[in-house]
């Protein structure tokens, strides 16, 4: 996927120090993982990050042998975009990552910008041996020179692939195997096997639609049909495109869901996901509604895709956490951007709609440890704690809430819900200043299909960032937050709430 222009290379990077305060609760905050004077910056604590360097968009998300790939968008050389690899991490239960040697580097044809990778069992591409069969990775080759030049075809499709499960990857030999006749944005192949057709089935977005092709070998493609030019939000251009089917909850109807990324135009400026829900016959994709619906309405939560060949069934979902309003300029030194939590989707039927949720997955719960906390009640209940590693929920009535998290320095990240809108302020959470559209605006959210009585709210927060899911991930917001120093109040004003529990989370930060 394209990102942008190496002239914003030169983009001010602004390096922040924090300091950190033992906060007045019981839990332990003396590690060097909570340290906000850590001389990476604010890494996270459990959220997936590059060793070094820039990165962006997950990729090529694929499961084999008792190993989770997580491949993604990196220039390992800056922490800004520059020349596209594919970084690598692996893992065994999407909690604790690995880092592994980069896997794709830039090569005569191009950087090698977003794509898929498939487990191709048959070895139907001919690239796998009678023992092993080959882990094909399909991406975006991107000319920067033919870009220079003013072409429209600087952007085609090529593969790569491994037989001994992601430790080393050989390109094919008669790259690209998708040429491009002149379309300028021309990228992100996901591809996924078709169970109905026999077929491998690929997207790939042009601009401001889709292209479906399907293949025998995923060598050989054929264009089939393509879905958008009159369907969903065109505020910026096509992204990242994914499609696989889903049961609806508690029944045995099951629908396909198509995501699209678009950039910019999200529905709180610069990038974000939408989502659609219909119909796929192994040759198009069939829309069962009209409007625009969102994966994540927050500011950071971007080119998320699903992986291939999970043993389970389930649908995991990784998005990249951060905007490019201002991604490039975010506070760190040795390293940018995260990763969100791993996230299970599934689809729900809501008052006659159906309805795409996404929430922690369950495994995220072993990472938990509850903690006691101090609490004082007058007019609002207030908790005391280092909030920077935690996991709070807690049920409150459909009538809303007001909630605020505050430090010593008066740094005041405030949520809400009132009158069928959540809002999430960040204007003065901390470090702000670093580009003008980070915190120009409260963020907000339509919620008012919640049901009557009690909901839950969920809020998951690291270092620089809080995922919000409200009634078990039906409507979700993601936002990075920088405080110079970590939040130590909660104050939720005046609303009668059950079951708050807090929970530490165990830090998944790996020197390896």
């Amino acid at each position: 996927m394209k990102k942008y222009n190496v002239f914003f290379i030169g983009v001010l990077l602004v390096i922040i120090s924090f300091g950190c305060e033992k906060g007045k609760g019981k839990i332990d905050v003396t590690d060097k993982i909570s340290d906000f004077s850590d001389s990476t910056g604010v890494r996270p604590n459990f959220h997936f990050t590059p060793p070094n360097g820039w990165m962006n968009d997950p990729n090529g998300l694929v499961y084999n042998k008792g190993k989770y790939h997580l491949f993604y968008q990196h220039f390992p050389d800056s922490t800004v975009w520059g020349p596209m690899h594919w970084g690598h991490a692996t893992s065994t239960d999407l909690l604790n990552w690995k880092h592994q040697p980069i896997a794709i580097y830039p090569d005569s044809i191009g950087y090698i910008f977003s794509g898929s990778a498939v487990l191709d069992k048959n070895n139907s591409s001919g690239l796998g041996t009678s023992e092993a069969s080959p882990i094909v990775a399909m991406y975006t080759y991107h000319d920067p020179v033919g870009e220079k030049s003013g072409a429209n075809n600087y952007q085609t499709q090529g593969i790569a692939y491994s037989i001994d499960n992601g430790a080393s990857w050989e390109k094919y030999a008669n790259n690209p195997v998708i040429g491009n006749e002149g379309i300028k944005d021309f990228r992100d192949p996901k591809v996924f096997w078709d169970e109905e057709t026999n077929k491998w089935i690929l997207l790939l977005v042009a601009g401001d639609h889709l292209k479906i092709y399907n293949s025998d070998n995923l060598i050989d493609w054929v264009l089939l049909s393509e879905f958008g030019k009159e369907n969903g939000a065109h505020g910026g251009v096509w992204e990242c495109p994914d499609l696989f089917k889903l049961k609806v909850s508690g029944t045995d109807e099951e629908k396909w869901v198509l995501l699209i990324s678009i950039n910019p135009g999200g529905p709180n400026g610069g990038s974000a996901t939408q989502y659609f829900v219909g119909d796929f016959d192994g040759n198009s994709f069939t829309p069962s509604h009209d409007d625009i619906r969102w994966v994540d309405m927050g500011a950071d939560n971007y080119a998320g895709v699903t992986y291939n060949n999970v043993p389970d069934g389930k649908r995991i979902f990784i998005g990249w956490m951060s905007n490019w309003n201002y991604g490039q300029a975010t506070p760190t030194q040795t390293w940018r951007s995260a990763m969100t939590i791993p996230r299970e989707l599934t689809l729900s039927a809501v008052n006659g709609a159906y309805i795409l949720k996404n929430y922690p997955i369950d495994q995220f719960n072993s990472l938990r440890e509850k903690v006691e906390f101090n609490l004082s009640e007058n007019k609002d209940l207030v908790a005391t704690e280092n909030f920077n590693q935690n996991d709070i929920s807690f049920m409150v009535p459909n009538k809303g809430f007001e909630l605020y998290f505050t430090n010593s320095l008066q740094d005041t990240l405030a949520l809400k819900i009132e009158n069928g809108i959540f809002e999430i302020d960040r204007s003065k959470s901390g470090v702000v200043d670093f580009a003008d559209s980070f915190a120009d605006k409260p963020h907000q959210m339509p919620v008012n299909n919640l049901p009557e009585g009690l909901f839950e709210v969920r809020l998951i927060q690291d270092v620089s960032s809080i995922e919000i899911f409200i009634n078990k991930g039906q409507y979700v917001m993601t936002e990075q937050v920088f405080p110079r120093m970590p939040y130590t109040n909660m104050i939720i004003k005046n609303t009668p709430f059950k079951n708050l529990e807090i929970f530490k989370i165990k830090s998944t930060i790996t020197n390896e």
